[in-house]
């Protein structure tokens, strides 16, 4: 017997079952002749006959009636198996692996994969965290998230989501003992948590009112890790660079307030990838447009989220600031 192939089995079994060439050619939307010579390569690989044919009729031999038995059932099964891993349904079904930067996944993923796990129960996600660049095919990765100003060219699908925004802030014991900046000049009298910096120097690029002024801001505490950056602002490090979506729990909670809140920063964005493919299994393209949803949404809302509307600390009132209430129109103390 020689090798057989799978998917003249499975011709066998339709035929079989529609009784004839024609009407199986037909449901599988291919030339009769195609499956003719499908039967006739299986037949010559099993060294016996599996249908009796006339020009008026097919039927199968006791050998094909034999062999049908034997491998509807498992046929059957391999269909429903296949449907199952490759959303053949379009139900989102499986296991899914994502990666994404440790930043981003902490915080703005980790929140989104819950949100999508009660969506659809039957996906399971698996997070892999980390900053080095994964490679999704050799690591059976499904899709990843990644930030940067502009993605490389690559065999990979790419989807850009969104710029990721953003924002000036600083915890609120610090603002009650240093103030807040009045002014971009103003961060010079102020402590600064910088993000990947040179030497104790980075340079902030920032949209105002005036439009994109760059600014060369020094600081006693860098980190290359967002969450760093986000960590040593709460433990009142000083003024720290912070992408809205991270820092807006701590807003919310007034553990965060946003100072400068007419500057804000636009050089990178959130870009999705996955693996190119003629068939992008449910359980993909469903997370794929659940992240893209939820990244607008809470952009959106952290955009604004600390934009103040109260006044700060008065000196002579000695009022406290108060959750994200800080203002503008008083100059930082030294």
């Amino acid at each position: 017997m020689g090798p057989i192939d799978l998917n003249d089995v499975a011709l066998f079994v339709r035929v079989f079952e529609r009784g004839g060439f024609a009407k199986a050619a037909r449901d599988l939307g291919v030339p009769t002749s195609t499956v003719s010579r499908a039967i006739t390569r299986l037949e010559e690989s099993l060294g016996a006959r599996l249908f009796a044919r006339s020009t008026r009729s097919l039927r199968p031999t006791a050998d094909g009636l034999s062999f049908h038995t034997d491998v509807a059932p498992a046929v059957a099964q391999l269909q429903h198996a296949a449907r199952g891993v490759d959303g053949g349904d379009r139900a989102p079904r499986g296991r899914l692996r994502v990666t994404a930067p440790n930043d981003v996944g902490s915080t703005f993923l980790a929140e989104v994969i819950v949100e999508f796990a009660e969506r659809c129960p039957n996906v399971e996600v698996e997070a892999l965290l980390t900053n080095r660049q994964v490679n999704l095919i050799e690591e059976g990765v499904d899709i990843a998230l990644r930030a940067a100003a502009k993605m490389p060219d690559s065999s990979l699908i790419t989807r850009k989501i969104g710029p990721l925004e953003s924002h000036l802030y600083a915890s609120l014991e610090y603002v009650n003992a240093r103030g807040v900046p009045a002014t971009l000049e103003d961060l010079d009298r102020h402590d600064k948590v910088l993000f990947r910096a040179n030497e104790g120097r980075s340079t902030w690029t920032l949209e105002g009112p005036d439009g994109e002024v760059s600014r060369v801001v020094t600081g006693h505490v860098t980190g290359d890790d967002h969450n760093f950056v986000r960590a040593a602002a709460l433990a009142g490090g000083g003024i720290a660079l912070i992408p809205a979506i991270m820092a807006a729990p701590d807003v919310a909670h007034g553990r965060l307030v946003r100072v400068l809140p007419q500057h804000k920063w636009r050089g990178a964005s959130i870009f999705l990838l996955h693996p190119s493919a003629r068939v992008i299994p449910a359980k993909v393209t469903a997370f794929r447009d659940f992240v893209v949803e939820s990244f607008a949404r809470r952009q959106m809302k952290a955009s604004t989220l600390g934009d103040p509307r109260g006044r700060a600390t008065d000196k002579k009132a000695s009022r406290p600031v108060r959750g994200t209430e800080v203002s503008t129109s008083r100059s930082a103390r030294a």
